[in-house]
């Protein structure tokens, strides 16, 4: 017999996240491992608002919204494992770094993002977490970033 690890889909995350169009940026996180690991995916297409200026004629996703997305997933992860949903979890970045971008993402794309975490537990405050973000398999960014769990008392 296998265990298959849990998913979020689209409702889901909104039960968990604040966020909403047009800061909404994870359409599905899977492969949720506990307060592990997890896979988010973000479908990049060219409606999405920061497109019109950045840059017209060639859109390109800005760094700090994929990096935002990876965040996103961290979040959603930990909402799962810790059956956050409907708790109203807010989570504000710390610190960010060691960030690399390395390919250009673009309407099309399948921005499939892997996070880790490297410190926090449940109950904590402060976590910190390793992301990936790739397209068709090709690294576009990568980063180390620390973020505070804040859950109303």
């Amino acid at each position: 017999m296998t265990d298959t690890l849990p998913s979020a889909d689209i409702q889901l995350i909104q039960r968990i996240l604040p966020h909403r169009y047009p800061f909404l940026l994870v359409d599905r996180v899977e492969c949720i491992d506990g307060c592990q690991s997890a896979v988010g995916i973000k479908n990049v297409t060219m409606n999405e608002p920061h497109f019109q200026g950045h840059f017209p004629g060639k859109p390109i996703m800005p760094g700090v919204t994929i990096v935002e997305a990876m965040a996103q997933t961290s979040a959603v992860m930990v909402g799962v494992a810790l059956d956050l949903a409907d708790k109203e979890l807010k989570v504000y970045f710390m610190a960010i770094d060691k960030c690399k971008f390395r390919r250009m993402v673009v309407p099309g794309d399948q921005l499939r993002m892997t996070v880790t975490t490297t410190r926090g537990k449940p109950g904590g405050k402060v976590w910190k977490f390793f992301g990936r973000a790739e397209v068709d398999g090709d690294m576009a960014a990568e980063v180390e970033f620390t973020a505070m769990m804040d859950l109303p008392a």
